[in-house]
This record gives C-alpha cells, structure tokens and sequence, in this order.
C-alpha cells in the first residue's frame, strides 16, 4: 500500500461527513471571519494576544484555515488538512486559553474553550479515522476497472 493509499483510506462510514463538515466548516468560518473583520478577528486580534509578526501570521493563517477547512468538508486529504489545523488551534489554546487559565481559573477558562477543545478533538478523530465514505479521499482510494487503486 502506497502513502497515497495509506492517507486516505478510512474504516468510517458515511456518517463521518458530519464530523467533517462540523470541524471544516468552523474552520473555514473562521478564516474567512479573519478577513472580513480584520481589526477584531484578523490581524488586530493577533496584536491583542502578541503574536509575532501580525501583519503576515493573521493572513497566513486564515488562509490556511480557509483552504483546509474547505479540504476537510469535502474529504479531500482529510488527514493531511487535519495536521496545520491542529497546530493551528494548539498554538490558539497555547496563547489564548492558558493564559486565561492562569489569569482566570479554570471555569472562564473553560467556558472560553470549549469550541478550542471541540475542534482539536475532532481534528484528532479525522486524522486518525480519516474521511469516511462520502468523500473525495473515498474515490481517490477506490479501486480503478482494473481492482488497482487511482493514482
């Protein structure tokens, strides 16, 4: 079996396309929320929290939420589109979450980061799980005429 093979090959069935569209599509929200209100989402907030260099990082970033966030929806390299979400939503609970861990106590903390802890959990499920059936990583790992698997 080949890395092609091994990426999007999945034991999930069709129901996996809810996980998918639940985590794809807050993440491409949120990318697309970073553009639209940039002073408060976008790059403003990534000053807020001192994040370096604000001014390409927030654009970065919601590029790569948009471009997979849209991948996982459609099952398409779910499990290669999961890994820059989760670093994504690590260094987010990393600089958002623990410092009002800290600052705050767990219960606001907790309130706060709940979508955080969601996405990171259902980025975690798709990387290991995969796609599913209704998805394009699905037709990418079927079986050609000839029973060998599309290249």
């Amino acid at each position: 079996m080949n890395l092609l093979e091994r990426l999007v090959m999945s034991r999930g069935g069709a129901s996996m396309m809810l996980i998918r569209v639940l985590v794809g599509a807050v993440f491409l929200s949120e990318g697309i929320q970073k553009f639209l209100f940039s002073a408060s989402l976008g790059v403003g907030r990534f000053v807020k929290i001192g994040i370096p260099h604000p001014g390409f990082t927030a654009p970065f970033v919601g590029v790569v939420e948009i471009v997979c966030g849209a991948m996982i929806v459609a099952g398409l390299l779910t499990r290669v589109a999961a890994i820059p979400l989760l670093i994504n939503i690590s260094v987010a609970i990393a600089t958002t979450k623990v410092p009002m861990l800290l600052h705050q106590g767990f219960w606001p903390m907790a309130h706060e980061a709940r979508v955080d802890f969601c996405m990171f959990l259902g980025l975690v499920f798709l990387a290991i799980e995969g796609a599913g059936r209704w998805s394009f990583d699905q037709r990418i790992g079927q079986p050609n005429q000839r029973g060998t698997p599309r290249q």
